[in-house]
């Protein structure tokens, strides 16, 4: 199973990440640089396997530059919050 099947395996992925980068000192702006990154791979790779994705994908591929790095940046704070509850 790939963490991309379920939605919340895909955020608990995410922020298992982020906390790593976060406790190996990578700045807020580098992770929202990369957030934003792997949202421009998914979207043009990766089929949406789940219908959260599928928003997700249709709201990348309709948004411009800036709306994406706020995507992104919304990403990180959803798994973030998550992991402060």
């Amino acid at each position: 199973m790939s963490v991309l099947d379920n939605f919340d395996t895909w955020k608990d992925f995410l922020g298992n990440r982020l906390q790593q980068a976060q406790n190996n000192g990578m700045d807020e702006g580098i992770m929202s640089t990369i957030a934003a990154e792997i949202g421009d791979y998914l979207a043009a790779n990766v089929e949406p396997k789940n219908d959260e994705q599928r928003l997700l994908a249709d709201l990348w591929h309709s948004a411009d530059e800036n709306q994406k790095q706020v995507l992104a940046n919304t990403m990180i704070n959803l798994v973030k919050n998550k992991n402060a509850h």
